[in-house]
């Protein structure tokens, strides 16, 4: 169990006596001192080999850059992430977004990136090239703009926390949008990571807690195009980096709790802009684009996230991962359209498929490529 957490305290923070995280007291000492103004640290931030681990190291810079490309494009040893040979093994990443820093403060900020080879052409894990050449393709007329649900697991030395060291807590049910101790298990890491995020200037809409017992919900959007999945990145980073803090672990796996218990998604909202014309033309676009998005469910499940099918098996708010369905405030269906959208006959839809460990960029290229293209 957890021993003196206390984040902003004098009190060293334990693991089970095993692992010693911090003294926060001298760790604010360091972090207080004044920084020049000509000294800037850039955490750079990239997607490893796997396409779910998230690697960082930061640079000095002299000055605060206005967009990414004024900051230096930098390398790494990709022979240690699983991106390169080591006889090989510079890898290059280039700055694409750019974030304030919570951590740090003041003007240190963090940079999402991805990665190329030393002749500058996308690594295989680099998903966010080709994602970038379909929304440049689809261009700025159609607008696509897209939500995230975004779904996580906490546990503590791989036990999920609030559940018993052995058996199961009280069933489903009390959990979801709950208060007390006793079923909002986990509220001050949500709510850190949500404060972190308003500060780095993501456009984080709201936090929840779900269904299941230690899991909870933070939603991300609506954002314009790869932005929104450049924001998802950089939340799920500030994520990691905030359960460093609490000596936690952050499982971001779609059914981390096998049985009787719900899953974790990243249900990803989206409309376009002819989702929203009048006169029943935005309904209209909407089951256009439904019919495209049923006759692709295959290609779409594909990218929607490993070890997904153990989550997508028609119970606990899901629909089968071999049939296509939706429904109007349906959430045992692949597509919920919800009741305003159906009322108003124009706005947005919601994609229950993707799994909580699904690369966004990779699901939002593909919806835009289906819907669009």
């Amino acid at each position: 169990m957890a021993h003196n957490v206390s984040a902003g305290g004098s009190q060293r923070h334990l693991i089970g006596g095993v692992g010693w995280v911090g003294d926060f007291t001298t760790f604010d000492k360091f972090m207080s001192l004044p920084q020049p103004d000509n000294r800037i640290q850039a955490e750079y931030i990239w997607i490893g080999g796997s396409g779910q681990d998230l690697r960082c190291k930061t640079r000095t810079i002299s000055k605060v850059p206005e967009k990414p490309e004024d900051l230096p494009v930098w390398n790494y040893d990709g022979s240690s992430t699983g991106q390169a040979p080591g006889h090989d093994s510079e890898v290059y990443m280039a700055p694409r977004a750019i974030f304030r820093d919570p951590f740090r403060g003041g003007n240190n900020i963090l940079v999402i990136c991805d990665t190329y080879t030393p002749d500058m052409k996308p690594l295989p894990s680099n998903t966010r090239a080709p994602a970038a050449k379909i929304f440049e393709t689809i261009g700025d007329d159609l607008r696509p703009m897209f939500a995230f649900e975004q779904e996580y697991s906490i546990f503590l030395q791989g036990h999920h926390l609030g559940w018993p060291e052995r058996g199961y807590p009280a069933p489903q049910g009390p959990y979801y949008c709950s208060i007390g101790w006793q079923n909002a298990i986990g509220r001050d890491i949500a709510e850190c990571h949500y404060r972190a995020c308003l500060y780095a200037g993501i456009y984080i809409s709201g936090i929840n807690a779900e269904v299941m017992c230690g899991q909870w919900e933070y939603q991300v959007g609506p954002v314009v195009g790869i932005a929104a999945s450049d924001q998802l990145w950089a939340s799920r980073y500030i994520m990691h980096r905030i359960a460093e803090k609490f000596g936690v672990t952050v499982d971001f796996d779609p059914k981390p709790i096998e049985g009787d218990w719900n899953g974790a998604g990243c249900h990803t909202n989206f409309c376009f802009k002819t989702f929203h014309e009048d006169n029943g033309k935005g309904y209209e676009a909407i089951l256009a684009a439904l019919e495209k998005l049923q006759s692709k469910h295959k290609e779409h499940i594909e990218v929607y996230g490993e070890g997904n099918e153990r989550r997508l098996t028609g119970r606990h708010e899901t629909a089968s991962i071999d049939k296509f369905t939706w429904g109007v405030a349906d959430r045992g269906a692949s597509i919920r359209v919800p009741r305003t959208t159906e009322a108003a006959k124009k706005g947005y839809i919601e994609d229950r498929r993707p799994a909580s460990n699904a690369d966004p960029y990779k699901v939002t290229a593909k919806i835009a490529h289906t819907v669009c293209l």
